[in-house]
C-alpha cells in the first residue's frame, strides 16, 4: 500500500502516515480513483491540535479491521481544515444538511462527483449512549451506496443546488451603533461574562469591535477572561474555549489567531500586564525562520501516554520537568497577517517596540517565501504547500502588512499591502481546482466566528489603504463588501464582530494625526493612533503614491481631516487641544 501523506506539507497529514488505512492527500486523483472502483468517497478533515481527532485517529483509524473495510469500500481523503480552509468551509456548509453538531473531525461522505451525502463529525468505536459505533456508520454508508444509489445522487445534487444559491443582497450600511452594543448587552452572560452557554469562546473579533466603541461590556468581558481558566497564567496565552459556561474546564489547545487579536485587544483595552502575557507566547511561537506557527496541541505525553490539558495543570517549575506539547509548525499566511497586525498595534499602543520588530521579522519572512507569483497560503520547514491561498490569505495579510507600515513607518510594507488588495480587486484569488471542477466552489461563509473571514478581513485592508491613499476606490470596495453583510450584521452581531469593526469604522470621519520626526511628539502619538515617520520615510510614502504624506517633510504634528490638514504644531500643548 502507498504511503501518500508522509511527505506532505501538513503535519495533520503526516500524522497518519502510519495508519493501515490508504489514505489519499486533497486532489483530482482520488476522486479520478473513486470513480474508476465506483465506490464511494469518505472526506475525513482535521488539524494537529485537534482532541477530538487524535482520538479517532487512535480508536478508529489505527484499527486494522476498520482500516480493511474502508480500503476495500472507500476512497479515504485526508484533509487538513487549515491547510484547505475553502474545502474545509464547503463541507461544512454541505455537514449542516445532516447534523447540526458541526466540528471537528468532520467526516463527509460524497460520491465520486463530490457530492455529500452524509456527514458525522466524531464517531467512537463501539455505540456509546445513542451515538452509532464508526463501524455501524460505515455499513449504513455502503448499504445505501449498493441499494439505494438513486436516493444518494438526488441528495447529494439537492445539497449542491442548496450550497449555489449564495448570501443575501447587500443592504444599507449602519451609521448609528448604539442598538447593536445593546443588542451584545442583552447577550451578555451575567453571572460570568462572555456570549453564550457551553462551550464558551472568546469570540475575538467582537471584542475588537466593542473596545474600538469603548464599550463598557468589553470591560468586563475581558476582566471576566482574563480572571479566568481560559489563560495561562504562567505561559500568558489563552486557550481555544472553555467546556464550561464559568470558563472553567478548557479545551487546552492554543491558537495563533485566537492570541493575535487577543492581544491588540487587551493592550488597546489598556490591559498591560495581559497583553505581555499574551506576547510572551506569541514570542515562543515564533520559529527560527521569523514565521508563526499555527498552534499549540492540547495533549502532551505522560508515562508514554497521550493526556489532555495535564501539561496546562502544573507551575512554571513543574513544567520544566515533562514534555511541553507539541506546536504544528505550519506557517499560516493569514494567521500570521494577525499575529503582525497584532504585535504591531499593540507594540504601537503600549510603547512595545520589540513586539514591533517580532512582527517586522514575521514580516520578513512572509513577503521573501509566501509572496511571489502566486501567494502560499502554508508552508513547513521551508516545504510549500499546492493549497491555494483565500480570500482570507490576501485580507489579514494586507491587514497585518498595513499596520507594520503604520507602526513602523516603512511604506514597503504598505506597498506590498496594495498588491495584495489590487490582486484580489482584480479578481486573481483562483478557487480550488477540485471544489470548481466539481461545481462546488460556492461562496465563502461571510460571517465571523473565532477569526474574521476573508470579506471582512479584505475589508479591513481596503479601508485602511482608503485612509492612507485618498483613492476612493478602495473605501467603495468595502463599503460594497460589507453591504452584503449589514442586514446579518445588525441581526446577529455576536457572528458578525469583524464586519461591525468595518462598517463603524466606515462610519468615523476620516481623521489623521502624522508626526514627522521623533521626540516627545511622536510618544505622545503613537498610543493616540498616530503615524510617526521620519521626513525620509514620510517622502517615500508620498512617492509612493500614499496621498496622507504628501508634502509632509517638514519635522511636526500634522492633524488633517478628509485629507485637509491644520497648519502644523511643533509642541505637545499646541497638539492636545487638536485631539
Amino acid at each position: 500500500m502507498p504511503n501518500r501523506l508522509a511527505d506532505a506539507a501538513s503535519p495533520y497529514l503526516r500524522s497518519h502516515a502510519g495508519n493501515p488505512v490508504d489514505w489519499w492527500p486533497w486532489g483530482p486523483e482520488a476522486f479520478a480513483e473513486a470513480a474508476a472502483r465506483d465506490v464511494p468517497v469518505l472526506v475525513s478533515i482535521g488539524y494537529s491540535t485537534c482532541h477530538w481527532c487524535h482520538v479517532m485517529a487512535r480508536e478508529s483509524f489505527s484499527d486494522p479491521a476498520v482500516a480493511e473495510m474502508m480500503n476495500a469500500n472507500l476512497v479515504s481523503i485526508k484533509v487538513d481544515r487549515e491547510e484547505h480552509a475553502e474545502v474545509d468551509s464547503t463541507y461544512l456548509a454541505a455537514a449542516a444538511a445532516f447534523t447540526s453538531n458541526l466540528g471537528w473531525p468532520l467526516n463527509v461522505f460524497v460520491t465520486p462527483e463530490g457530492r455529500a451525502f452524509f456527514a458525522g463529525t466524531y464517531w467512537p468505536p463501539e455505540p456509546v449512549q445513542g451515538h452509532p459505533a464508526f463501524r455501524q456508520v460505515l455499513d449504513a454508508v455502503l448499504d445505501a451506496w449498493v441499494n439505494r444509489r438513486e436516493e444518494v445522487e438526488r441528495n447529494g445534487a439537492a445539497i449542491v443546488e442548496v450550497l449555489a444559491q449564495g448570501h443575501p443582497s447587500a443592504s444599507t450600511l449602519p451609521t448609528e451603533f448604539g442598538p447593536v452594543v445593546a443588542d451584545l448587552e442583552a447577550q451578555e452572560d451575567a453571572s460570568f461574562g462572555g456570549f453564550g452557554g457551553a462551550p464558551k469562546f472568546p469570540v475575538s473579533p467582537v471584542l475588537r469591535f466593542l473596545v474600538e466603541r469603548r464599550a463598557p461590556l468589553a470591560d468586563r468581558t475581558l476582566d471576566a477572561m482574563a480572571a479566568s481558566p481560559l489563560r495561562d497564567p504562567v505561559d500568558g496565552g489563552f486557550f481555544r474555549y472553555a467546556t464550561k459556561r464559568d470558563w472553567h474546564d478548557p479545551h487546552y489547545e492554543r491558537m495563533l489567531y485566537d492570541n493575535a487579536q487577543l492581544l491588540a485587544v487587551y493592550a488597546l483595552a489598556g490591559r498591560t500586564q495581559i497583553a505581555e502575557g499574551v506576547a510572551h507566547w506569541l514570542g515562543t511561537m515564533q520559529l527560527p525562520s521569523g514565521g508563526f506557527a499555527s498552534a499549540q496541541d492540547s495533549e502532551s505525553t505522560v508515562d508514554g501516554r497521550r493526556v489532555e490539558g495535564f501539561y496546562y495543570t502544573l507551575d512554571a517549575a513543574s513544567r520544566q520537568r515533562v514534555e511541553e506539547p507539541p506546536v504544528d509548525e505550519k506557517i499560516l499566511t493569514g494567521w500570521n497577517g494577525l499575529a503582525i497586525e497584532g504585535l504591531s498595534v499593540a507594540g504601537a499602543a503600549l510603547g512595545k517596540p520589540e513586539w514591533i520588530a517580532t512582527a517586522q521579522r514575521a514580516a520578513d519572512f512572509l513577503l521573501e517565501h509566501h509572496v511571489g507569483e502566486r501567494l502560499i497560503r502554508t508552508s513547513i520547514g521551508g516545504v510549500l504547500s499546492s493549497a491555494r491561498a483565500t480570500l482570507e490569505d490576501f485580507g489579514m495579510l494586507a491587514g497585518g502588512l498595513l499596520q507594520l507600515a503604520i507602526a513602523t513607518g516603512e511604506s514597503r510594507y504598505a506597498v506590498a499591502a496594495r498588491t495584495l488588495v489590487d490582486t484580489a480587486l482584480a479578481g486573481g484569488i483562483d478557487s480550488d481546482p477540485v471544489l470548481a471542477s466539481q461545481g462546488l466552489a460556492v461562496e465563502a461563509d461571510p460571517s465571523d466566528g473565532a477569526l474574521p473571514s476573508g470579506l471582512s478581513a479584505m475589508a479591513a485592508a481596503q479601508h485602511t489603504l482608503f485612509l492612507l491613499t485618498a483613492h476612493e476606490p478602495y473605501r467603495a470596495a468595502a463599503r460594497a463588501a460589507m453591504a452584503r453583510v449589514a442586514e446579518a450584521a445588525q441581526r446577529h452581531p455576536v457572528s458578525l464582530g469583524a464586519a461591525l469593526t468595518v462598517m463603524a469604522r466606515l462610519a468615523d470621519p476620516v481623521r489623521h494625526l502624522v508626526v514627522v520626526g521623533g521626540g516627545e511628539l511622536a510618544d505622545f502619538a503613537r498610543p493616540r493612533g498616530g503615524i510617526v515617520v521620519t521626513p525620509g520615510q514620510s517622502r517615500a510614502w508620498a512617492e509612493a503614491g500614499f496621498e496622507l504624506f504628501e508634502g509632509r517633510t517638514a519635522e511636526a504634528a500634522y492633524v488633517c481631516e478628509d485629507f485637509v490638514c491644520r497648519l502644523p504644531v511643533t509642541t505637545i500643548s499646541e497638539l492636545e487641544p487638536l485631539l
